[in-house]
């Protein structure tokens, strides 16, 4: 798919990942939906950023996305603003760090709560965007989970358990899109300066970087550029691709 002039709502947008999306797909000539739970002014700082740089447009939007009217909203002033809606990246996430021995620490609490963002919000987005897709013939969801949803790694049970669910969410949704909407995932390992790694325990990031082939983090780039190719691909549906500097092999 030509992604010039396509529209593409990214949860997250704000985050260090996120940016880096936002501005992989604003490069390919994409408008850009920068989507964040609470912080307006982060988001607006981002989309006047993308639009100063690429020439594109871009628009902030805050939603939370374990609210179903909450989404509902966001699509619909989404589609007011831009018209369509040809991408949908699901970057948002939630991560609590609490090692797996510690399953006092693990409260129903933070389990729902990590599950409410990193599975069922994905879930929620995509319901929300597929009639949107299917009525125009095409689209593309990405989502973006990690290797702690290949194995028991990660930083809690929660949070290797909520990106294993988004993992097969993305197969079980490819099949239930096709053939309008293709449905990928990129799973990173390690990243650097995200929210994500802020809330890790300094062990644990020496301890992944360590257990790479190439003994670094991924690299945000890497993965922006690999949500791009899976919003261009005519052909590939309900695919997990790995970066991760080697760690995990599936």
């Amino acid at each position: 798919m030509d992604l010039t002039g396509t529209i593409a709502l990214v949860t997250g947008g704000n985050g260090g990942l996120g940016r880096r999306i936002c501005h992989a797909l604003a490069r390919e000539g994409a408008h850009l939906a920068v989507t964040c739970a609470q912080n307006r002014a982060e988001a607006e700082a981002v989309a006047q950023d993308l639009a100063a740089t690429h020439g594109v447009q871009a628009a902030a939007f805050v939603c939370d996305v374990t609210d179903d009217a909450a989404v509902a909203r966001l699509v619909q002033d989404v589609t007011q603003r831009f018209g369509r809606i040809d991408i949908l990246v699901n970057d948002a996430a939630y991560n609590k760090a609490i090692p797996f021995q510690d399953l006092d620490s693990l409260t129903l609490d933070v389990w729902e709560k990590i599950m409410a963002v990193n599975l069922t919000g994905p879930m929620r987005l995509s319901k929300a965007v597929a009639p949107v897709m299917k009525a125009q013939g095409r689209g593309r969801i990405v989502n973006v989970a990690s290797v702690a949803g290949l194995s028991p790694t990660g930083s809690s049970i929660a949070y290797a358990v909520s990106k294993a669910g988004l993992i097969h969410l993305t197969r079980c949704m490819a099949v239930a899109l096709a053939p309008e909407t293709l449905v990928n995932c990129v799973a990173p390992g390690l990243l650097e300066g995200t929210r994500a790694t802020a809330n890790l325990r300094p062990e644990q990031i020496e301890r992944s970087a360590a257990g790479a082939l190439l003994k670094k983090a991924a690299d945000k780039d890497d993965c922006a550029d690999m949500v791009v190719t899976m919003c261009r691909t005519e052909t590939m549906t309900g695919q997990t691709v790995v970066i991760d500097a080697g760690r995990i092999f599936h």
